[in-house]
């Protein structure tokens, strides 16, 4: 299958789509994506910004995972885990996670060890969002991390695989191509049952990321844009992404309910043309809308996270 034709076999479908997604009531959840660089590059700045996104009535906080923020090494960078663990001691409501941890370049074991602690100290708030990273970032390029996106993509797969076996509770053993594990039993189980949500990102239409985040409990994909571009999902985009979604899961003979995460853009001037944007993708099916508050004077991005989420209900 081409990504042409995960685009064209889809579309078919959408006009129904359109149709049903209106008959149901719009619900959407408001989330706050942050950097882990610049001021955000102190732990204690990441984890009082969580505070106050819970106070300002944030359904999310979504942390960057880079090891050298957007490869300036000229750039304070801060490890997402240990400040997402500070947001969740210091937080009791608000969902936690990382947007998103590039699986490939970490051992599946300690993911999956880390993930259940941030799960503990959250009492089940943690989200896990994963996929094969930006092959031009420092932290692949000049640490000899594997490049090659079908191999990095063959490593996140083989991961995912480990972490959710371990996670099981039960003995588990595995043969992979890149990993090994003898016969082991990982506990304590996460807090949430039967495991905690995994968001797979990627670009779309590519036909790996999109396979991948339909296996899993949702996706966090961006729109693959043509150079200069910089556009907005639209409603119809997005109503074929459902579609495709819906009917890889059916085949996988799942019902569970399927998390679609876009945004990820800062709010724009015209505030009530983002609402009228964020109630058209809604009524499409997208479930989490992410606001991107950008590196930034400290005063800023605080004003930015007190004021809350552009609402739509």
């Amino acid at each position: 299958m081409t990504e042409d034709v995960i685009m064209s076999r889809y579309t078919a479908h959408s006009e129904f789509e359109k149709v049903e997604s209106e008959r149901k009531e719009v619900t959407m959840q408001y989330g706050l994506s942050l950097p882990n660089g610049g001021v955000c590059g102190d732990a204690r700045v990441l984890a009082e910004l969580g505070c106050l996104a819970e106070e300002a009535g944030w359904d999310g906080v979504f942390v960057e995972d880079y090891i050298v923020h957007q490869s300036d090494g000229a750039v304070p960078t801060c490890d997402p885990w240990i400040a997402l663990a500070a947001m969740a001691v210091g937080t009791k409501q608000i969902r936690l996670g990382t947007s998103v941890t590039p699986l490939n370049r970490r051992r599946p074991w300690k993911v999956a060890r880390e993930a259940v602690a941030l799960d503990q100290l959250s009492n089940g708030r943690f989200i896990l969002g994963v996929g094969s990273g930006d092959v031009g970032e420092a932290g692949f390029s000049r640490v000899n991390e594997v490049r090659d996106a079908k191999e990095r993509a063959k490593i996140l797969d083989e991961a995912l695989d480990i972490i959710l076996g371990l996670w099981s509770g039960e003995p588990f053993s595995y043969q992979g191509h890149y990993f090994q594990v003898q016969e082991m039993t990982f506990l304590p189980t996460p807090v949430q049952q039967p495991r905690i949500p995994i968001l797979v990102g990627g670009g779309w239409p590519l036909k790996g990321p999109s396979l991948r985040a339909a296996r899993y409990d949702g996706c966090c994909l961006y729109k693959q844009h043509e150079p200069g571009d910089a556009s907005d999902w639209t409603p119809e985009e997005v109503r074929v992404l459902k579609t495709f979604m819906e009917s890889q899961r059916s085949e996988q003979l799942t019902t569970k309910p399927y998390e679609i995460k876009l945004g990820g853009r800062s709010r724009s001037e015209d505030w009530e043309q983002d609402r009228a944007l964020m109630k058209s993708l809604a009524e499409a099916g997208v479930t989490w809308w992410v606001e991107y508050v950008p590196a930034g004077e400290l005063e800023t991005m605080r004003e930015s996270v007190k004021r809350g989420p552009l609402r739509i209900d």
